[in-house]
């Protein structure tokens, strides 16, 4: 006789710690040696459910960039950055990527 259980696998996301709104798939760090101003942050291919602000030019500590910061889509809460514009060449690898900071995320579905 077949066994009727289905595994059903679903992928492990990151939801905004205030609302719970899907923002991240954990598949799409690219990092998770990044540094905000109140802690550890990661940096994602793509995430979800995000809304950017206006752009600006900021010095972070690899230099200076052009960045806007992402808001939840539902309650928005500001979680991160997006590198809109990375002027030192070593740093290109971050154009279009995304910093969520570690303390404005929670695991959901793990």
């Amino acid at each position: 006789m077949a066994d009727d259980h289905v595994a059903i696998i679903s992928p492990r996301l990151y939801a905004c710690y205030n609302c719970r709104n899907h923002v991240a798939l954990h598949d799409d760090i690219v990092s998770k040696a990044f540094q905000a101003r109140r802690g550890r942050a990661f940096l994602f291919s793509h995430v979800i459910n995000v809304v950017s602000g206006i752009k600006q030019d900021r010095h972070l500590m690899t230099g200076l960039h052009s960045v806007a910061d992402v808001y939840c889509s539902d309650c928005e809460e500001v979680l991160g950055w997006k590198y809109e514009k990375a002027y030192n060449e070593s740093q290109k690898y971050k154009e279009g990527k995304t910093v969520l900071e570690k303390f404005k995320i929670v695991k959901h579905n793990w």
